[in-house]
This record gives structure tokens, sequence and C-alpha cells, in this order.
């Protein structure tokens, strides 16, 4: 069971929900909290290696990038919807290290056994 529960659905077409989804995980960690952010729809691009890397909105948050390496540095978890992946030609090959990949069944399982969530969809 997870504290906190981000999904995200978006990729550099909203930079914004992406920097506020790695910023609040990373936030949390920090607190003490335990955190898991999936990745779902277009969302799953961010869990190519070097993916983040394309997104910064500036001042005063911190490019993708590096929010990504911090968060899994500080104990996040990064869960990937398999059929997503599929959907949006995303291979195993090319994911990054530490990212959990996951079925629809597993995403309801950890939306119901979460403690609270956030949604940037």
């Amino acid at each position: 069971m997870t504290d906190l529960l981000i999904t995200l659905t978006q990729k550099e077409d909203n930079a914004n929900n992406v920097t506020v989804a790695f910023t609040m995980g990373k936030m949390a960690l920090s607190k003490g909290h335990s955190v898991s952010l999936i990745l779902l729809s277009n969302a799953v691009h961010l869990a190519e290696r070097g993916y983040g890397n394309k997104i910064d909105i500036g001042e005063p948050f911190q490019p993708v990038g590096e929010l990504i390496f911090e968060f899994i540095a500080q104990g996040g978890e990064i869960k990937v919807c398999s059929a997503c992946m599929k959907h949006n030609g995303v291979s195993e090959d090319n994911l990054m290290e530490d990212v959990e990949i996951i079925t629809a069944e597993d995403v309801i399982s950890i939306i119901m056994d979460s403690k609270k969530s956030l949604q940037l969809n």
C-alpha cells in the first residue's frame, strides 16, 4: 500500500502537469511518505530513458529529467501501464531502470489500496 498515488496521462503536451506530478511526488517523499506514480496513456513515454530531459518549464521548477532521477533516488516508484505502452509504441527495451510494468488490473488495485491520490490528467 502506498501513501500517495499519483496518476499522470500526459507528456510534453502538458509539461506543467508532468512537472507538478514529479515535484509533488518528490515533496511527499521528502516528508517520509511512500509514493507511487502511475504513467497511463501518453505519459508512458516518460518511462523511456532520457525522455524527461526534453521537459523544462523553468523556474522555480526543476527540469523533469532531474525530477525523475531524484524521485527514483528518494524511493519513489514509477509504474507504467503495459497496454498503454503497446498502444503508444513504447518498447520495454527502452525503459529506465527501476520502472515497473503493470496491467490494468494492477492499476485498479493500486488505486483502491492507496491512502491518498493526486490525479494529473
